[in-house]
């Protein structure tokens, strides 16, 4: 069966951009800045974006347009006989399976607010009432389950279409109506009265915050999002790799796909972090952020409504993006394994999220008393844990090393798929610095992250989960390690 391949550039940069813009970018990026220090958060985000994200998402690309299949498959079809890389494709498949278990739960909720700011919830609504809102929202089984099997359904119908009529040909109209959206909402919140507060706190950087907070603690925190944001590691990115055409080089389309990752979580802050300003509201307030502060905000404006209704639609738009490609992803799993055909692996995925979606929407009412990583967690922080701070590094780890090292693809094989075609070269100088120092800072990021989540749960706790951290990550280094067998 030939491939599909993506009908022009424009569709495949819009598509793969989707992917990488999602929640992370309008949620998280902004709490971010709140939390350490605005600007100067940002500045160092973005050298770490360009000498971090870009080259381990060159090397996902790579994989995928040399192979022409999904993870499942891709490691198979480039690795050198008697090698173990093939091991590596099951943090791809398990990592898109559990990313789409809790994401479809929040894409269902972004829905929800739209729907809800359209029909005029949130007018005349006071703090306690908005509050109340998310509560009950929560607590409401056939309400969460209902926007998240709508989003599930709306996703795979998008994708049984394929590539060109169905994919590409959605994310070119939601992602430009995406990117209009946000500039009409940061215009309006560069324009609240208070807002120039904000605008100085986002756009000049006070190191002097940054000593207070702790240099370490921004340096990090810079290079978790930066490594984050782009969505690499379980072979999301790599999918669209494999629909691509020879005509355009890796690192140049990479490039595109990063800036306009950037410039959607930078449009995010001027929309957000002014706002808060304008109302006196901590932008450093975390997730809560969404769902209970902006609402508050937009129920105080003239036109909340219009505008509470955009800011969701915006919302539900950059999720939905996400889940579109992820289901692709998931879809392409069978016709890779099983040689399914699409119409197939499509209905058989579709009832496989929507089923394993249920414990997410269930742990935020009838199984709240399971907390799998301590009090007031839930199975949402399970998945999200496992995929965040486990597959995705651990993944990205796992295709530089293949890469890079000679009983993997390799460097030369690597160089010249990255650098086919028109456009910005991967530069073959910093070998050693791809090869060498990119998975010891994915190392530290990996363990780093362990170390966090886990450091004030007792001396005992944190030993327990830093075993269990080494022993996944032992897992990646024997696939690398592994020296092939002579027959």
């Amino acid at each position: 069966m030939k491939r599909e391949t993506f009908g022009s550039r424009l569709g495949f940069i819009l598509v793969s951009a989707g992917c990488a813009i999602g929640i992370g970018n309008v949620w998280k990026f902004p709490y971010m800045c709140g939390e350490f220090g605005g600007a100067a958060f940002i500045l160092i985000y973005l050298i770490f974006l360009v000498i971090l994200g870009i080259p381990v998402l060159v090397c996902e690309f790579a994989v995928g347009r040399a192979s022409r299949h999904s993870v499942a498959a891709s490691f198979e079809t480039l690795e050198q006989k008697g090698t173990h890389w093939h091991l590596l494709k099951w943090i791809g498949v398990i990592g898109s399976y559990l990313l789409m278990m809790f994401y479809t739960t929040v894409g269902g909720w972004m829905m929800y607010y739209c729907f809800r700011s359209i029909r005029g919830d949130f007018v005349g609504a006071d703090s306690d009432q908005v509050t109340a809102g998310f509560s009950e929202m929560l607590s409401n089984v056939p309400t969460m389950t209902f926007w998240t099997v709508f989003i599930c359904v709306i996703g795979f119908v998008v994708c049984l279409f394929g590539i060109q009529k169905g994919i590409e040909r959605v994310s070119k109209v939601m992602m430009s109506a995406l990117l209009i959206i946000m500039v009409i909402l940061a215009f309006h919140s560069l324009f609240m009265k208070g807002a120039g507060e904000g605008i100085r706190f986002y756009l000049v950087p006070d190191f002097s915050k940054m000593l207070e907070i702790g240099i370490g603690n921004v340096v990090f925190g810079a290079m978790s999002q930066a490594f984050f944001t782009l969505s690499i590691g379980i072979g999301a990115m790599l999918i669209f790799g494999s629909y691509m055409d020879s005509s355009r080089s890796l690192a140049g389309e990479a490039v595109s796909i990063t800036a306009l990752d950037t410039f959607v979580a930078l449009m995010a802050g001027f929309i957000i972090i002014p706002a808060c300003f304008s109302f006196g509201i901590e932008p450093g307030a975390g997730p809560s952020l969404i769902f209970i502060t902006i609402p508050n905000i937009f129920a105080q404006i003239p036109g909340g409504r219009i505008w509470g209704a955009l800011f969701f639609l915006f919302l539900t738009f950059a999720a939905f993006s996400t889940i579109v490609a992820v289901f692709e992803n998931i879809i392409s799993f069978d016709m890779d394994l099983f040689q399914w055909s699409r119409k197939k692996s499509t209905f058989v995925s579709a009832v496989l999220i929507i089923l394993l979606s249920m414990p997410c929407v269930l742990g935020f009412n009838v199984l709240a008393g399971f907390e799998p990583l301590g009090s007031g967690t839930n199975i949402m922080d399970l998945e999200d844990f496992i995929v965040s701070n486990n597959l995705l590094p651990l993944g990205s780890l796992g295709y530089v090393l293949f890469c890079t090292r000679k009983n993997g693809w390799g460097w030369s094989a690597f160089l010249k798929e990255a650098n086919t075609g028109k456009g910005i070269q991967f530069p073959s100088a910093i070998k050693g610095y791809v090869t060498y120092v990119l998975p010891v800072i994915i190392i530290v990021i990996y363990l780093k992250g362990y170390y966090d989540k886990f450091v004030g749960m007792g001396e005992n706790v944190l030993i327990g989960w830093m075993a269990v951290s080494i022993l996944f990550l032992g897992f990646v280094l024997y696939c690398a390690l592994q020296p092939k067998k002579e027959k």
